[in-house]
């Protein structure tokens, strides 16, 4: 790792995982991550060998079916798994690798260097505290300031996400908020200390498609202003199409195609991703001639994963007496970071279709 936190030009991914290119603007690298649980029926390969860049400005899309690591990965890199997580791996924010610190160590950057938005705002706000309270302690935690100067930034960041009536709205609890208002509210807390990376998990999740816009252009709103950098996780492809700059695909614990929006929306070169983009309803589909797609069957056991690509079950274009079933595939280079692993990908347009 360099003094100016960009990777050196030889650092490869090993094991199969993906090759990530040098970018002098990255904030977040990173490198080979695996996370698993012990259980009783087995090892859980929740995350395996995931690498990837977050640059600076940036919107990092990660998308996927429910299972398939997202969560998982973010909260490795916050340290936020259980002990009886199995952690391995670097992520680096600038210098530090972040795995294998401890608490202690994670505290002054968890909320400062890197932020997170929780899924379910009502269960991460505090009931009996007031929001405003809430936001000014994790102000307070991390700097010495006088108490008039933290109410005022409260007020400026809850105005910035677009909450009117600030200063009223700073005494209130989180259940006099709409969800909507809560959502906001917790992205105001993620953004107190100016972060140089904030992951948002899942953030529009049980919001009216109304509420969902809004949340969505605040983030937008607040990276126009703070030039954070953000990873965003959802399982829904629509939700990143007008946000990320770049989208990073999972299935079963595995990334299985990165590339920027437009690559993955307009050449995806993996069966799952094209499996997530069909099931959209889209305005320019003819609905009197055309279904939405689906993928046949059920994500697999991250206990006990399919041979070979672990899609292959549920594949369309797979070869079911071939490469598929008995070789994993290696990430395949298409061109401006754009990268499937899919032992088709170059020819997936030429391969045949199984009925579904």
């Amino acid at each position: 790792m360099t003094l100016d936190g960009a990777v050196p030009a030889d650092t490869e991914s090993t094991n199969g995982a993906i090759p990530v290119t040098t970018r002098a603007d990255v904030v977040l690298s990173v490198r080979n991550l695996s996370v698993e649980f012990k259980t009783d029926d087995g090892i859980v390969h929740a995350v395996e060998n995931m690498s990837f860049d977050v640059a600076a400005n940036e919107t990092l899309g990660i998308v996927g079916e429910s299972g398939s690591g997202k969560s998982v990965t973010s909260l490795a890199i916050l340290g936020l798994l259980p002990k009886t997580a199995t952690v391995t791996g670097e992520v680096y924010l600038g210098v530090d690798n972040l795995v294998g610190k401890s608490d202690k160590q994670m505290q002054p950057l968890r909320g400062n260097d890197i932020a997170m938005v929780f899924q379910d705002a009502l269960a991460a706000l505090n009931p009996v505290f007031r929001v405003g309270d809430q936001i000014a302690e994790t102000i307070a935690v991390h700097e010495t300031r006088p108490k008039a100067d933290i109410d005022d930034r409260v007020v400026e960041l809850l105005d910035l996400v677009g909450i009117p009536q600030a200063r009223e709205r700073a005494k209130q609890y989180p259940h006099e908020f709409s969800g909507g208002m809560r959502q906001r509210a917790m992205i105001a807390m993620a953004i107190a200390n100016d972060p140089k990376v904030l992951i948002a998990d899942e953030p529009t999740t049980a919001l009216d498609v109304t509420i969902q816009a809004q949340v969505l252009d605040v983030f937008e709103r607040v990276q126009d202003r703070t030039k954070t950098s953000i990873m965003l996780i959802t399982h829904d492809l629509g939700v990143v199409a007008g946000v990320a700059d770049r989208v990073l695909v999972m299935y079963g614990g595995r990334q299985v195609e990165t590339g920027t929006v437009d690559q993955i929306f307009y050449n995806p070169r993996h069966p799952y991703t094209r499996g997530l983009l069909g099931s959209l309803p889209r305005l320019d589909r003819r609905y009197g001639n055309e279904r939405l797609a689906r993928i046949k069957g059920q994500p697999p056991s991250l206990i006990f994963l399919p041979s070979g690509c672990a899609f292959h079950p549920r594949c369309r274009y797979a070869d079911l007496r071939g490469l598929c079933v008995t070789d994993r595939p290696e990430f395949h280079e298409l061109g401006d970071e754009h990268r499937s692993a899919c032992h088709f990908a170059e020819t997936l347009d030429d391969r045949p279709v199984h009925d579904e």
